[in-house]
C-alpha cells in the first residue's frame, strides 16, 4: 500500500473540522512522501490546509451549506501537543472565567512553555507567550486555572472577596492540589488562611 493509500484511509476515520498536523502520518513514510500526499489531497477537496503544517477535514454548515473555518484555539492546540509543549490560558482569561472581572482578551492569548510567537489562522490571530513553569503547574484543568488567576492578580490584586470566589471553585482535593503546587511565599500565606 502506497503512502498516500495508507493516509488516505486513516483520514477517513479523523473526525471533519477537527485540526490535526502533518506529523501524525510520520510513521508512514518519509516528510516529503506525507507532505506531497497531502498536498495531493487538499488540491483534491479531501483536506483543507488551515496553516502551514496544519490540515483538516473539510465540514460544512448545516445552516449554510459553507465551509466551517477551523477554530483557533483547537489549532493552536494541535500545535502545542504536536510539539510537547504544555499550554495554560493567561491570567486575564482565567480572571474572567471565574467570574472576577468581565474583561475579555482583544486577541486569545496563552501561556507556553515553547517560544513567544503568534498562530495566524486566516484572519484569526493567536498569541502564546513563553512563561515560566510556576505559571504552568497544573496546565489545563481548574487547579491551573485558579493559580493562574492568583497569580495574575498578584499580592495587591488577590482581595479576601477575590481569593474567596476564586476558592470556592475548588472541590477539597482540588485545594489540597493547589497547596502542593510550588508558590509564593505571599500566596501560601493567604492560601493558609482559607486551609
Amino acid at each position: 500500500m502506497s503512502v498516500a493509500e495508507c493516509i488516505s484511509k486513516r483520514i477517513k476515520h479523523m473526525q471533519k473540522g477537527k485540526p490535526f498536523t502533518n506529523a501524525v502520518f510520520a510513521e508512514m513514510g518519509s516528510r516529503t512522501s506525507v507532505d506531497k500526499a497531502l498536498s495531493r489531497m487538499v488540491q483534491s477537496g479531501v483536506l483543507e490546509r488551515v496553516a502551514r503544517g496544519i490540515y483538516m477535514r473539510p465540514k460544512l454548515s448545516k445552516y449554510t451549506g459553507k465551509k466551517v473555518r477551523a477554530n483557533p484555539i483547537t489549532v493552536m492546540e494541535a500545535v502545542a501537543r504536536t510539539r510537547g509543549e504544555t499550554i495554560q490560558v493567561h491570567g486575564v482569561e482565567a480572571v474572567r472565567r471565574l467570574g472576577i472581572s468581565t474583561q475579555m482578551q482583544v486577541l486569545p492569548t496563552y501561556y507556553t512553555n515553547g517560544s513567544t510567537r503568534e498562530i495566524k489562522i486566516g484572519n484569526a490571530v493567536v498569541r502564546l507567550r513563553h512563561s515560566s513553569w510556576q505559571r504552568l503547574q497544573q496546565a489545563g484543568n481548574q487547579v491551573g486555572l485558579a493559580l493562574t488567576a492568583l497569580l495574575y492578580l498578584g499580592q495587591e490584586g488577590v482581595t479576601e472577596q477575590a481569593a474567596d470566589k476564586i476558592l470556592s471553585s475548588l472541590s477539597a482535593e482540588e485545594f489540597s492540589k493547589l497547596m502542593t503546587c510550588k508558590l509564593p511565599k505571599w500566596l501560601r500565606k493567604i492560601l493558609a488562611d482559607f486551609a
